[in-house]
């Protein structure tokens, strides 16, 4: 970096500048708070440009420290300018060698709004020939050769008023020296100094950037908390001018260096999803001098805790330019209450150009603050917690490393603490604070309580039925009371609860922290370790086999002599149907010597079944390979390969119009278990099973022996079988046998026998 010094001796001038800090319109009032502390008198002159006077030292001073300001302009003329003459002549006349030396390169700029000098082209050149002009007149020279220092001149009118400035800056403020990777929409760091500036963040306190992408909003708030001037880094255009003092920038400095703060540990934690948009984070908070400040992870944000008290949230999360793209962020703005109540002490700070951020979260910021992300009109969304007490503890000297929760699963138990979940209070615990989202009230205690006996009760209940049966995969609570639509199976040492939508009265957040109680009162009244509940929600418009999550860890279940793999984290459902439990057993009890025919075939439980009860062959069909290697992998486990055993990826109407007109093979046994509605992108038609399941079952019979078994079964609710298009069948509906014991709801499924008949 070069510091100040004179290069040609020229004039010095010792009179105060009028100097401008620019800024993007609506961080004025920051940039004025940001100047007085550094003994300024600033005055917003209009949007995006607040005056102030000084010296070259004042010029070095507000272009190292401050933050949120672009650049730092020298006022020289301002004056009307209703026509080009007055333009011309007023600037012709100004004495521009006080600030401008010979050899020095000038290129200007100009702007024109509201004013009748409205080409800005025309403008600029008139403002070049007489900065010309006055340049030899007063240099007495006849020669400019412009192979100097730069200083750029700009022209702004406004309503017939002419200013004219010149940039001491260069490249903007913005460009501190330690971003030199660039990431997928980044945020300038001027703005991310504002975010953190206009939010209640200290340096005692923990601050979380949750989209931190390549890492801006953390490094600005590290420089601010270690009150590190943020133009250290780089250089100026003035300190390459001639006529500026050599002390200028060198004593501005050696000021700043002493203004550091050290010794001091912040809490600063930056999350992202992307790892390559980390380790940029953690390449330029090395540039920045701040990597041991700041701890970033590869976290989603659906993940978040923390234990830490009054902390900030301070984030620029994904947002789109068009509607589509506005459209598919909606879920993760959704998730935002659901997350943030798991911190109730917390304030949350969002910009954002979603236009409906506090209807989509349900919730009125405590302030909001238009601003301009590039050129991109947005708010500033600013949730404020409950403030902090006065004797709050300073945090100590380790990063806040946990401040998300790794996601579990029930292969990690070996890992961790095998500590159960302390039993729910049966009384509110008292609000200390006023939560931003979330909390709790008496009747969700109340309805805690009723979860818990209810489970308790079902659980005594079936204590020895599930080892007479020889299976540890069972129903134990199906929405029986009205007010808590939960459903709750039990895997092994685990367990598995899908959340039915019902009209409620609590908002998003408090709905989360309903749903988290009711996930810890399970754990408790079931000695269950919390990390192995696992909780979804389902929606009734969802496909049947809609994925949530990619954890993708399996483990083992046991069902009579067979073992099955199931995934509580990936999928609305496990990839193991309880309540076929019964049709499964009557399969494999049918199934010797018999070909059989599985299609709809999911992870592929009935060909297991059936292969175990010694069928022939078994042909498994489905139109998703990752299902159909699923099912392999059951037989595997069960060591039931067999080269009788097939599995073949296809939709099942396509197979059955395949093998009806190509194939002679044909089946004695089969199950057709379709879902209610699927909208595949393999396949050019969508499935609905009230309107298609009497094509599917005529084309079934075609590929079926004589007296040959078809077992339908759907958990369509309105379902009505279409008997008069079934006239090649003799029809038994056994709904009543198929449903297990511990299914509560014993229309959980319909299913139907039908024999071929000649």
């Amino acid at each position: 970096m070069n510091d100040c010094g004179p290069k040609h001796p020229k004039k010095r001038i010792d009179h105060p500048l009028r100097l401008t800090a620019a800024c993007a319109f609506g961080l004025e009032a920051i940039v004025k708070r940001e100047l007085i502390s550094l003994g300024f008198e600033p005055k917003v002159e209009q949007p995006g440009r607040i005056s102030f006077n000084g010296d070259w030292g004042a010029v070095a001073k507000a272009n190292l420290w401050l933050r949120t300001a672009d650049r730092i302009l020298i006022e020289v003329l301002k004056f009307p300018a209703p026509d080009f003459d007055t333009l011309f002549e007023t600037v012709k006349s100004f004495d521009w060698s006080e600030l401008i030396p010979e050899d020095a390169k000038f290129p200007v700029t100009g702007r024109s709004r509201l004013s009748q000098l409205s080409s800005v082209p025309a403008v600029q050149r008139s403002v070049k020939r007489a900065v010309v002009e006055s340049l030899k007149r007063y240099h007495g020279t006849s020669l400019l050769p412009e192979d100097g220092p730069l200083y750029k001149v700009d022209v702004a009118l406004l309503k017939d008023e002419a200013t004219l400035t010149i940039d001491t800056t260069g490249p903007s403020l913005h460009k501190r020296g330690y971003r030199k990777l660039i990431g997928a929409a980044p945020i300038k760091e001027t703005m991310a100094a504002a975010l953190v500036t206009l939010s209640v963040w200290n340096p005692e306190r923990m601050l979380v950037d949750p989209f931190c992408g390549t890492g801006t909003i953390p490094i600005e708030a590290a420089l601010i908390g270690l009150n590190i001037a943020p133009g250290l880094q780089r250089d100026f255009s003035f300190s390459q001018w001639s006529n500026v003092p050599s002390s200028a920038l060198i004593d501005a400095r050696h000021q700043a260096h002493e203004a550091q703060r050290d010794g001091i540990s912040l809490q600063i934690t930056g999350t992202d999803i992307d790892d390559d948009a980390l380790e940029m984070a953690r390449f330029h908070a090395r540039k920045a001098g701040v990597a041991d400040q700041i701890h970033f992870q590869q976290k989603a944000f659906v993940d978040f805790r923390s234990k830490r008290e009054y902390g900030c949230m301070v984030t620029n999360p994904p947002y789109g330019e068009r509607l589509e793209e506005t459209e598919e962020l909606l879920p993760l703005y959704k998730s935002i209450p659901m997350v943030f109540q798991r911190v109730p002490t917390w304030s949350l700070f969002v910009l954002t150009n979603m236009p409906r951020l506090e209807a989509i979260v349900q919730k009125t910021a405590t302030r909001r603050r238009k601003l301009f992300n590039g050129r991109i009109e947005c708010t500033y969304f600013q949730f404020l917690g409950p403030r902090p007490p006065r004797d709050l503890p300073k945090p100590d000297e380790s990063h806040d490393a946990e401040a998300t929760e790794e996601s579990s699963s029930p292969d990690d138990a070996p890992k961790r603490e095998q500590e159960k979940s302390p039993p729910p209070s049966k009384k509110p615990p008292k609000q200390k604070v006023a939560p931003v989202f979330g909390g709790l009230r008496k009747q969700d205690y109340e309805q805690a309580e009723l979860f818990q006996n209810r489970l308790q009760k079902r659980a005594r209940h079936l204590r020895r039925w599930p080892s007479r049966r020889n299976i540890n995969c069972y129903r134990l609570y199906e929405r029986d009371v009205p007010e808590i639509p939960l459903v709750v199976d039990r895997y092994a040492d685990a367990l598995h609860i899908t959340r039915y939508d019902r009209p409620h009265d609590r908002d998003l957040a408090r709905d989360a922290a309903w749903l988290e109680l009711m996930q810890k009162t399970a754990a408790a009244a079931l000695e269950i370790p919390i990390h192995r509940v696992f909780v979804k929600k389902r929606q009734e418009e969802l496909q049947q086999h809609a994925k949530v999550d990619s954890v993708k860890k399996m483990f083992e279940v046991q069902e009579g002599e067979l073992k099955f793999l199931v995934n509580l984290t990936d999928y609305i459902d496990t990839g193991l149907f309880l309540d076929h439990r019964n049709l499964r057993q009557t399969v494999g009890e049918q199934a010797a010597g018999q070909d059989f025919l599985n299609l709809f075939a999911y992870t592929g439980s009935f060909s297991v079944y059936a292969a175990q009860g010694g069928a022939k062959s078994t042909t498994t069909v489905d139109l998703s390979g990752n299902y159909l290697d699923w099912a392999q992998k059951n037989m595997h486990l069960n060591q039931l390969e067999s080269s009788q055993h097939r599995f073949i990826a296809e939709d099942a109407i396509e197979f059955l119009q395949n093998t009806a007109r190509n194939s002679d093979r044909r089946y004695d046994l089969a199950v057709v278990d379709p879902p209610t509605f699927s909208n595949s992108k393999k396949t050019n038609r969508d499935w609905d099973v009230q309107l298609q399941h009497a094509e599917l079952l005529r084309l079934t019979r075609l590929v079926m022996r004589p007296q040959g078994v078809v077992y339908f079964s759907t958990n369509f609710r309105r379902f009505k079988l279409d008997v008069a298009g079934l006239s090649g069948y003799k029809i038994q509906e056994i709904s009543k046998q198929t449903v297990p014991e511990d299914f509560r709801n014993k229309r959980i499924h319909r299913s139907w026998r039908l024999e071929v008949i000649d």
